[in-house]
């Protein structure tokens, strides 16, 4: 919460008029204007939350201090709101659906380590008017139970039974998707895709509960595997489509394989059901297994090199079959053209071309069949002691795997 609600009244004299407005302003500023987004559309947002603040200022003299500053600056936006109703309705046209609002989305906790995060604006429809107020105005613009009680008009315990009441209507629309339970409505963020219609919102849910059988059947595994609880939740992150993906993480132009990436404690992957040419439904699912296990890695050891969280991604992903590494490699291992390490930690697009995703499987293969886990666990955590680990050098190790992926 955000600490800015105020309890005492506040009584204006002339001296203090700009100097309570600039303090009032930075404390409200940003609910106030969640409550445009949410209730008209993010595009007139700023500007109407400017018109709300001059509207308090020019009628400061009015304010009698019977209820608490945000609340009466509140009746202001929601008098704006009224308006801009009429001023649409008039002109024909439609108010923005705040459900649709960036396609607003809560966390959901399906194991100890990862938030999955959804949409639930199908769910938030089947809520009455009033309902979907007290829900957007306690978690969206985050109110207290009083102040929704002056702004709604209704004694504070019934707002408190109907928004229990919607909760747990909305945990069980959510049931859905399976065994999952609410655990922040706090923590909203937005995913861009939430389907137009109502066989894409089913699809949808589909993709979901199939995202959550996917993680839950590895996430505690591969974490045990590796000897590391993580020290924070991972987040998910869907995107519609391949170019939408792209321009999200800064890449506008990247190659068609290029599906899926993490950034800090997010992963962030196309929709399976808009996979691009290089990709299945299958595939993508696999490669949200692929990204938990390079961000683990990754947070094991930030120094991993990329072939590390590379190889042991698809290693435990399984995405790629023995008969695509196999054919995608045979003429470069036939030539004797096996990137060194070095060469694997290549940044750029050109560690597909050079068939980096299949030989850093293959390496990380070689040292689980010939060395086992406990040896595995230990480059990742030292990878640069190749003679404490592997009792020869850099160069002799990497002439061990060429001799062992060329047999």
């Amino acid at each position: 919460m955000s600490g800015a609600h105020d309890t005492k009244p506040v009584y204006p004299d002339e001296q203090a008029v700009i100097t309570s407005f600039e303090r009032a302003y930075e404390q409200y500023r940003q609910r106030i204007r969640n409550y445009f987004s949410l209730k008209l559309n993010p595009m007139v947002a700023d500007d109407l939350t400017q018109q709300v603040f001059l509207k308090a200022v020019e009628n400061i003299q009015s304010f009698k201090g019977s209820s608490n500053l945000f609340t009466w600056i509140f009746k202001i936006a929601q008098n704006t709101v009224k308006n801009e109703y009429r001023r649409l309705s008039r002109k024909k046209e439609s108010p923005f659906d705040f459900t649709d609002y960036e396609s607003q989305s809560i966390s959901l906790e399906f194991t100890k380590f990862v938030d999955f995060r959804i949409d639930i604006g199908a769910a938030l429809k089947e809520l009455d008017e009033v309902d979907q107020e007290i829900i957007s105005l306690r978690f969206f613009v985050d109110c207290t139970l009083s102040e929704i009680s002056k702004i709604v008009g209704m004694r504070e315990s019934a707002v408190k039974n109907r928004l229990y009441r919607s909760l747990e209507r909305l945990k069980k629309e959510l049931k859905e998707w399976g065994e999952i339970t609410i655990m922040s409505i706090q923590d909203l963020i937005s995913i861009v895709d939430k389907g137009g219609s109502e066989s894409t919102g089913k699809r949808l849910k589909k993709v979901q509960q199939d995202l959550f059988a996917e993680l839950s059947n590895n996430v505690e595994r591969i974490s045990t595997k590796y000897n590391h609880h993580p020290s924070q939740k991972i987040v998910i992150e869907i995107y519609p489509d391949l170019p939408t993906f792209h321009r999200a993480v800064g890449e506008a132009d990247a190659p068609n394989w290029f599906m899926g990436t993490y950034e800090g404690h997010i992963l962030k992957i196309v929709s399976p059901l808009n996979p691009g040419p290089e990709h299945t439904y299958q595939s993508i699912l696999k490669s949200t297994v692929h990204l938990f296990t390079m961000w683990l890695i990754n947070e094991i050891n930030p120094a991993a090199p990329k072939w590390i969280r590379q190889g042991i991604g698809g290693y435990e992903a399984k995405q790629m079959t023995q008969d695509f590494i196999k054919g995608s490699t045979e003429d470069a291992i036939r030539n004797l053209a096996i990137p060194s390490f070095d060469e694997l930690n290549n940044d750029t697009w050109d560690f597909e071309t050079m068939k980096g995703f299949q030989f850093s499987y293959m390496f990380v293969e070689f040292v689980v069949g010939q060395y086992g886990m406990d040896t595995l666990n230990k480059v990742i955590r030292n990878p640069h002691d190749f003679n404490g680990i592997f009792q020869c050098s850099e160069l002799e190790l990497h002439k061990k795997m060429v001799e062992y992926i060329s047999g």
